[in-house]
């Protein structure tokens, strides 16, 4: 499990390089560098910690995003999610070729910042939920129950709101206002994706309407 954990961060982290650099038509890109060096250094930690912690979890996690017991919907927002990430990194590349835009060096540091805390908070999720599973499904393999303690007392989809911090802080620290212009896409995307998983688990996990009810907020408390 371990040697595949680090395949497939490698096959990530080299396919991000590679639609980066292309776009951009050079290497000569430090915030690119930076970004990629830190997703080689903390992909296959964090992946260690869950091993260690949570092997089940890391099963989990490494296994296909399409599957049999998946809903035809949230197969379809997958196929969706892949175009939008591969349209996102690439019009970040393009932005960097034309030299479009003119992100200030502090803000680039604020997206690291943001980027660094997106990983802390999904490892916060990771810690608190062990179902976290990358598919809309219910787990009655593994006995899946409502986790409602960590950031689940705040909101219901914790995942997606740490997700969010990655796709604003990663185009700002590449230094692309195209990439940050992406950001609305993806927060449709994952409000669409919540309703997806919250039909799922209101129909098969017993206890998920009434932890709805009891948890008003999806993504961002105290708005929606």
């Amino acid at each position: 499990m371990i040697a595949k954990l680090l395949l497939q961060n490698t096959i990530v982290v080299v396919g991000m390089g590679a639609l980066l650099f292309a776009a951009a038509g050079s290497l000569d890109w430090p915030g690119a560098w930076v970004m990629l060096i830190v997703s080689a250094i903390l992909g296959p930690a964090c992946g260690l910690w869950l091993a260690k912690t949570d092997p089940a979890l890391l099963a989990e996690r490494m296994r296909p995003k399409f599957q049999a017991d998946q809903p035809t919907a949230d197969k379809i927002f997958m196929l969706v999610f892949v175009a939008a990430l591969l349209m996102w990194l690439v019009a970040i590349g393009l932005d960097r070729r034309a030299d479009a835009s003119d992100v200030p060096l502090l803000l680039q540091a604020l997206g690291l910042a943001m980027f660094l805390l997106s990983i802390a908070f999904i490892m916060w999720v990771f810690r608190e939920n062990s179902f976290a599973a990358p598919v809309v499904k219910v787990q009655a393999a593994r006995h899946q129950r409502v986790i409602s303690s960590g950031p689940y007392a705040f909101i219901r989809h914790p995942m997606y709101s740490a997700v969010m911090l990655y796709f604003i802080g990663i185009p700002l620290l590449l230094g692309s206002w195209w990439g940050v212009a992406f950001a609305p896409v993806f927060a449709v995307l994952f409000a669409i994706r919540a309703r997806i998983e919250e039909r799922a688990l209101v129909e098969g996990l017993p206890g998920y309407a009434d932890y709805a009810a009891r948890v008003r907020y999806r993504l961002v408390p105290g708005i929606w």
